[in-house]
């Protein structure tokens, strides 16, 4: 369920938001959710599924010499 709510914010930074909004065809209130979503997420230390972690330190570990070789 949504919930209106009225808030203040940088003119500026409303603007970008617009903007990228229009950019992607999407609408102003959908970028915000994600927006909101995403930092919210990042404040509460969300972590990575655990298969995702698995699947990374598989690849790390097989493509280590390529790895060291690229970061040369």
């Amino acid at each position: 369920m949504k919930t209106k709510f009225s808030s203040q914010a940088d003119a500026d930074l409303l603007a970008e938001v617009r903007a990228i909004a229009d950019e992607e065809g999407r609408h102003f209130q959908a970028v915000l959710q994600e927006a909101l979503t995403e930092w919210v997420e990042r404040k509460k230390g969300a972590a990575p599924r655990p298969e995702v972690v698995a699947h990374l330190k598989a690849t790390i570990s097989r493509n280590r010499d390529l790895y060291q070789h690229l970061a040369k």
